[in-house]
Parts: structure tokens; C-alpha cells; sequence
């Protein structure tokens, strides 16, 4: 889908975190967070069988109608990691936790002031958690096969072509980085299982874009708050809401660990 320019740009401010410190442990979700769980794992990982009899009758479903094993299996680690950490923040047990579907088919769980969003990639997860706000996290790996440049050229603007190209070797991660921001911004925003993330031009230097696309610019936040973390050597992730916040990043293994002992 070719890029749709719109009369007015909406402002995105965005932060790169070349370094992070992971924690662990119980940590209180204050208003001024975002908590970001982040779970790395081999692709040959098992789901143990504790993690499925958490999901309920319509997950196990899902997770059943995977072609592949490994799909299946991320699936139900990530499904089941979130009910785990849910149950953490509003002490239910993961089963009796009722996620229903918003409009646009984002999850929610109704009468919380905890929002959340989902997203893995071929080797790990991350789930973000935040109060009394919609936000959007995406995650990838800088060891994922893809021709970026080609991607960049058939798909993004002049623009973000440049941007990318002027990183020289680090020109993937740059992808990585710029991608990751486009799809955090629309979950954010809950239009993006409406839009296309190539339909959103993206124009401006790297620590402040403007996204041009008269629809989304409508029903969206009025700007957005992006950070950017490169975790360890392989993964990037990014977060959007429409207010700054810190952003905490948390280990999920020991969590999960609790329920597979």
C-alpha cells in the first residue's frame, strides 16, 4: 500500500535507550510507569502443560488452530505470561480474568484501570502494562532474516529510506527501530488493526517524527511518547502512549517460573 500523506502531522516524541537495566521481582505499577516484561527464549523452547491450563476454552482454541508448533507454542507462552501478570496487578487468579475485545479488537480487561498490550517475535515476548492508558509495545530481533533494504524501498517513504541509509552498519537496527515505533504508535492508538502501518508516512529526524495520515491523525492521541530499547545484543522494543512516563523494564522468567515449578 503506497504511503498516504494527510493535511496535518501529528508530533511523536521518541527516545533511543542504548542501554537498559532489566529488573525483577514484585514492582508496584505506579501512574507515572510503564512496565515492560520482557521474556527471551530459544524457538525450540517447549510450552510446559501448567501454561496451557491457564488459557481459557476460546485461547486453547487459538493457540490449537496453529499450522506450526513453534507458533503454537509462542501462543501459549505469551497468552499465558500475560493472564500470570495481570493476576499480579489485580489480585484474580489468571482464569477468573474476563479479557474482552475493544471496537477495533484490541483486549482490555473491563473495570481495570490496567491497560495492556501484547507482542512477540520469533524469540521472545514483551507485554507492556500501564494505569489509566491505552498504549501500544512491539518487539523484534536484529537476527531475523529479512532483506531490510528492500523492505525499506518498497514500503517506506524517501524520508525514512534516508534515515535508514545514513546509519551505514547500523542501518537494520535503524529499520528495526523505526518499525517497531510505527507499530507501538498505532496498537496505542487502537487504529491498527484498521490501518496498514506502510499507510503512515513517517517524516523528521530520528528523536522526533511526524506522522502524516489525516484519518489516524482524527482518531488518535494528540501526540505520542515513544521509547526505544535495545535489549541485550538482539532485540529492539518500543513503547507509545499519549503521556510521558517512565518506562520500567522487568524480567518475566521468574514470574513464569512460579507457575512451572
Amino acid at each position: 500500500m503506497n504511503p498516504i500523506a494527510g493535511s496535518r502531522g501529528m508530533t511523536i516524541h521518541c527516545r533511543l535507550h542504548d542501554r537498559v537495566e532489566i529488573g525483577a521481582g514484585d514492582v508496584p505499577l505506579r501512574h507515572d510507569q510503564v512496565h515492560v516484561w520482557f521474556l527471551p527464549f530459544t524457538i525450540d523452547a517447549k510450552a510446559p502443560d501448567q501454561l496451557l491450563e491457564l488459557l481459557v476454552f476460546e485461547e486453547r482454541g487459538r493457540a490449537d488452530r496453529f499450522v506450526f508448533e513453534k507458533d503454537r507454542r509462542r501462543f501459549i507462552l505469551g497468552h499465558a505470561l500475560l493472564r500470570i501478570l495481570l493476576s499480579g496487578y489485580l489480585s484474580v487468579p489468571p482464569l477468573e480474568i474476563e479479557i474482552r475485545r475493544g471496537e477495533h479488537g484490541k483486549p482490555f480487561v473491563e473495570g481495570s484501570d490496567v491497560f495492556f498490550n501484547l507482542s512477540d517475535t520469533k524469540d521472545a515476548i514483551a507485554i507492556g502494562f500501564t494505569r489509566d492508558r491505552e498504549l501500544g509495545i512491539d518487539v523484534e530481533t536484529l537476527t531475523r532474516r529479512v532483506d531490510h533494504r528492500s523492505v525499506s524501498a518498497h514500503y517506506f517513504t524517501p524520508p525514512e529510506v534516508n534515515l535508514i541509509e545514513r546509519a551505514g552498519n547500523s542501518s537494520k537496527r535503524r529499520f528495526l527501530e523505526l518499525w517497531t515505533r510505527k507499530e507501538a504508535v498505532l496498537k496505542a492508538s487502537g487504529v491498527g488493526i484498521m490501518e496498514d502501518l506502510h499507510s503512515l508516512r513517517v517524516d523528521g529526524p530520528i528523536n522526533q517524527l511526524t506522522i502524516r495520515h489525516e484519518a489516524f491523525v482524527r482518531m488518535a492521541e494528540v501526540a505520542y511518547h515513544v521509547d526505544t530499547f535495545a535489549i541485550g545484543k538482539e532485540h529492539i522494543v518500543s513503547t507509545a502512549l499519549g503521556i510521558d512516563r517512565e518506562v520500567v523494564i522487568l524480567s518475566a522468567w521468574e514470574r513464569l517460573e512460579q507457575w512451572t515449578a
